[in-house]
């Protein structure tokens, strides 16, 4: 018998991204399972509910028609409590579960006896790339986060010569230079403007100045073994945190953009911009927080809202700026989850193997038990 795969409309505020695409449907209905669908499941990204059939998918019009039966979920967020309790015993959910903060929904996953995989934990390791959500969203966040203080800033990014004059080009500064960091730069840099970006980890110097932006640091001694073999970064002496406080201080009053990436998986967001910092800088100028949804690396900055401060400075909180080029960031979770389901479908058969490094990093709940490391 194919395993059933279900497919439920998104139903977090905000939240335009789908968990399939035409493409991932029919390379399911091609692995011998069958996928039903939500109606309107895909619309945020732009996909009519006419192609999820010419794909292979069946499209149902409510939540209970959908999940009857269902032995896989796929999810772009953690399911609501309605959608938990039309679940089957041991159906299994997967998606970005968000789990350190939904504990309640996985305790209820846990109880309807779900078998619940967060791809969040999915572990950076090189077979499991293609199914890394984590990279895969935050490279769109940080072109988005682009885009958006280009949308905010009154001022062109790049210098521009005219008869009239000449236009500056815009100095944006990136705080973290991570996958959603990186891809900042690089599309402030095909904007045309200067781009300026500090980490905390020696390594990504190099990243950072291979895409035309200057590294901002303190380099001395301390900063050059600030990361361990396995390439996180170390704690830092108060003595560095001090000098390192002081040279952003001096940097950020010069710029006109700022971009901040930095997140730490199941804590509050680090600040990185105080309201000292926003204070410094001139009317017109644009930060935008890409760490809103974790409590915020901006002093200041407000959940899904552009705040203006006394000094004409503008915040941008916009959650899930992923979500905010849907129909790209649903082709590439799509395929992230395809991937995963090629660990758990064999031979047209659902099979989970505990002893899958993947699988036992990614699962949350199994057989009524909570798996959720803390």
């Amino acid at each position: 018998m194919a395993v059933a795969i279900a497919v439920t409309r998104e139903r977090r505020e905000g939240e335009t991204r789908c968990a399939v695409t035409p493409e991932t449907v029919k390379k399911l209905v091609a692995l011998d399972a069958s996928v039903a669908i939500e109606a309107g499941t895909g619309l945020g990204s732009s996909i009519p509910d006419h192609e999820f059939e010419a794909a292979g998918a069946t499209v149902r019009p409510d939540l209970g028609s959908v999940l009857a039966g269902a032995d896989i979920v796929l999810k772009v967020r953690a399911p609501t409590s309605a959608e938990i309790s039309a679940l089957k015993p041991g159906a299994v959910v997967i998606g970005m579960l968000d789990a350190y903060r939904e504990k309640a929904t996985v305790e209820a996953l846990r109880g309807a006896q779900s078998t619940a995989f967060a791809m969040e934990f999915v572990p950076r390791i090189t077979r499991a790339q293609v199914m890394d959500v984590l990279s895969s969203q935050a490279n769109l966040a940080g072109y988005r986060a682009v885009i958006e203080a280009a949308s905010e800033y009154d001022r062109g990014f790049p210098m521009m010569m005219t008869a009239a004059g000449t236009v500056a080009a815009a100095k944006v500064f990136v705080m973290g230079a991570g996958v959603a960091g990186l891809q900042a730069i690089a599309t402030a840099r095909r904007l045309g403007a200067v781009v300026t970006a500090t980490d905390v980890r020696p390594a990504a110097k190099e990243q950072v100045e291979s895409l035309g932006a200057k590294f901002i640091a303190v380099e001395d001694q301390e900063f050059k073994a600030a990361e361990t073999a396995g390439g996180y970064a170390k704690s830092m002496s108060a003595e560095y945190q001090a000098k390192q406080a002081e040279l952003t201080a001096s940097h950020i009053v010069k710029q006109d953009v700022v971009i901040t990436t930095a997140l730490i998986p199941g804590r509050q967001a680090p600040t990185l911009v105080t309201r000292d910092h926003v204070a410094s800088m001139k009317a017109g100028s644009v930060i935008v927080d890409l760490a809103v949804e974790a409590g915020g690396n901006v002093e200041g900055s407000r959940l899904d809202t552009v705040v203006t401060t006394n000094n004409g400075v503008r915040i941008v909180g916009w959650a899930n700026l992923a979500g905010r080029i849907a129909a790209d960031a649903s082709a590439l979770y799509a395929r992230n989850l395809f991937a995963f389901l090629g660990l758990i479908i064999k031979d047209g058969a659902l099979v989970i193997d505990q002893d899958d490094e993947i699988l036992t990093a990614a699962v949350v709940t199994h057989a009524g038990k909570w798996c959720i490391r803390d």
